[in-house]
């Protein structure tokens, strides 16, 4: 947890040195909030529950009542595994996408060169920084 924290400070450091020496515009979102506030991102989060319990039931219906050896039912278990995570995994990368073509946007709009990840729990800026949170928020429609 301190080396990506260290690692962050260092990249941003240097991130200000390349852009000209403290005449770069800091910005700083957090994250977490984004996840549980952007309406598209709840939007997508619904889908990804409605897929998830598609494919319980798929797999309910299809292995509930039968009767299996051990090694069949391993490799049932793996496959919904398998089904939940590529969901899980297809859902995570559109929000990222979006995520960071809205952030890239709002920098853009307010002349931010730079633009990190400070949630909550990860701070790495306490001040200076121009949160742009609530505007990604609502940009995420």
């Amino acid at each position: 947890m301190i080396a990506r924290k260290l690692a962050a400070v260092a990249m941003l450091a240097s991130s200000l040195m390349i852009t000209g020496c403290g005449d770069a515009q800091m910005g700083s979102v957090d994250v977490d909030k984004i996840m549980a506030e952007a309406p598209r991102v709840k939007t997508l989060m619904t889908e990804a529950e409605g897929k998830v319990k598609e494919v319980q039931e798929k797999f309910e219906q299809d292995y509930g009542n039968k009767e299996m050896t051990e090694e069949e039912s391993s490799k049932a278990q793996m496959e919904f595994q398998r089904k939940l995570e590529a969901i899980n995994q297809g859902y995570a990368s559109q929000i990222k996408s979006r995520m960071d073509v809205v952030i890239e946007e709002v920098a853009h709009e307010k002349n931010i060169d730079i633009v990190i990840n400070n949630s909550s729990d990860n701070k790495l800026v306490f001040q200076g920084a121009i949160d742009v949170t609530d505007d990604v928020i609502k940009k995420m429609q």
